[in-house]
């Protein structure tokens, strides 16, 4: 399957299949973890709004950072050691999570409330060196490949996230709970061991080497945050990246917010949490075929073509959720996500990095490109958040209910009814960088030529 790829562009690959255990243990099980913990704590607002805070939160503070860290990663040598510590800095969150399960937080509200504090607070910490490391690896793009090959080796690299840190960490966690291991063991075991995947298979990077950016010389930090403005003139001058960036920043909201809402969504629904799981299994499955086909079809049809049809996938996939109510919708969902998920992520980026001028200043331009990513991501779980609470608190008005004289059966209720809007929501994002896909970003090519 890797025949026809250099050891750089198969080293740079396997960082998919080392942080991919993040995405599928970390942002879907914990959640679930979080929702149980947060059901002994006095705090009677959805968990679903409290995990949406902090899947923001995190966001937000890399968003913030994200133009800053790019452009330090475009000094010649930088690039590979602030990867590494922002690695290091998820794995260590990672780890941590591992002793959660065993804590006591089943003794009262009080004890309940610090374990959930503490698991938000590791949570916000792995997001923030998963998302910060993710930069200056997609910047490695540029220096591993080139620009013809890009789509092929970033969509190949999504494809062995699926089926290596994906797939295979989540088995374990299966059979473990199948085979009749405690809950909670599992939870630690599969905790720790995706601190152990992410920092084993991340050693293969250290084959990549930075062939853009320039030598450090005195007063390089101090230029280059001076030119970040320099950067936004020349995106703003720059209409095709201007505009396929902001239709980037809303359509990738609905792929990320779909993923790290996706289970939270179900449990609160009251789906079988191991059903799920198992759907999610078939997901990650399902990830590297899918993939591939996107490679293929994006050689045929383009790499434009299969974006936009990822686009039209996902807001199916938000009125599909909306109407969901039973396990087997659920499964029918995960194999829709399946189909587009990793394929428009992987195209998104390979057709970003061909829009940039100066290569040697990638790590720069991926700085911004993951701005936009992650003030999506602020945006969408916010939003599914706000609308639930928003429409939780109307239903329980509408009852002459409070929070505090409702009962736990009827806070649940209204909260499994409130999620069905707050997921569709999102297509309301997914639909303005549709808008912009579509109907802008052909316009602006056609008269920059």
């Amino acid at each position: 399957m890797l025949k026809g790829y250099t050891k750089q562009e198969i080293s740079w690959m396997m960082y998919d299949w080392a942080n991919s255990a993040h995405s599928v243990i970390i942002v879907t099980l914990l959640p679930i973890f979080f929702d149980t913990v947060a059901g002994y704590t006095a705090d009677s607002v959805s968990s679903m709004s409290t995990w949406g805070y902090a899947t923001s939160i995190a966001m937000l503070i890399v968003a913030l950072a994200a133009p800053f860290l790019g452009v330090f990663g475009d000094i010649r040598g930088m690039r590979k050691k602030l990867f590494s510590f922002f690695m290091l800095l998820g794995v260590a969150a990672c780890a941590g999570m591992a002793f959660t399960p065993g804590m006591d937080f089943t003794s009262g509200p009080v004890a309940a409330g610090k374990v959930a504090s503490l698991i938000l607070v590791l949570y916000i910490v792995s997001v923030i060196g998963f998302d910060a490391s993710a930069i200056y690896y997609d910047a490695f793009l540029t220096d591993v490949t080139t620009e013809d090959r890009m789509d092929k080796v970033s969509t190949m690299g999504y494809g062995l996230g699926y089926i290596g840190g994906s797939t295979i960490p989540l088995l374990i966690f299966l059979i473990m709970n199948l085979v009749g291991v405690p809950m909670l063991t599992c939870l630690a075991v599969v905790f720790g061991l995706t601190a152990v995947w992410w920092l084993a298979f991340s050693l293969p990077l250290k084959n990549c080497e930075q062939t853009s950016g320039k030598p450090y010389e005195k007063g390089d930090v101090a230029r280059s945050i001076k030119g970040v403005g320099t950067t936004i003139k020349e995106i703003i001058a720059n209409k095709p990246m201007l505009i396929y960036i902001l239709s980037y920043f809303f359509y990738i909201d609905g792929v990320h917010t779909v993923i790290s809402m996706a289970t939270t969504y179900g449990t609160n629904l009251g789906l079988d949490s191991t059903g799920m799981m198992l759907a999610l299994l078939l997901v990650q499955i399902l990830g590297l075929p899918f993939c591939l086909l996107y490679i293929k079809c994006s050689e045929k049809f383009g790499a434009r073509t299969m974006v936009g049809f990822g686009i039209c996938v996902y807001m199916f996939i938000c009125i599909f959720a909306f109407f969901m109510n039973s396990l087997w919708q659920f499964w029918v969902l995960a194999v829709l996500c399946a189909t587009s998920q990793g394929g428009i992520q992987a195209l998104s980026r390979s057709m970003y990095g061909k829009l940039i001028p100066d290569k040697d200043r990638s790590g720069e331009f991926f700085g911004f490109f993951d701005i936009f990513g992650k003030f999506s991501s602020i945006m969408g779980p916010a939003l599914v958040g706000v609308v639930s609470s928003v429409v939780a608190n109307g239903m329980l008005g509408a009852q002459g209910l409070t929070a505090q004289t409702a009962t736990a059966e009827q806070i649940d209720a209204i909260n499994a009814q409130s999620s069905h809007y707050g997921i569709l929501s999102i297509i309301i994002i997914i639909i303005v960088g549709a808008v912009l896909y579509f109907g802008f970003l052909p316009k602006a090519e056609h008269a920059k030529q």
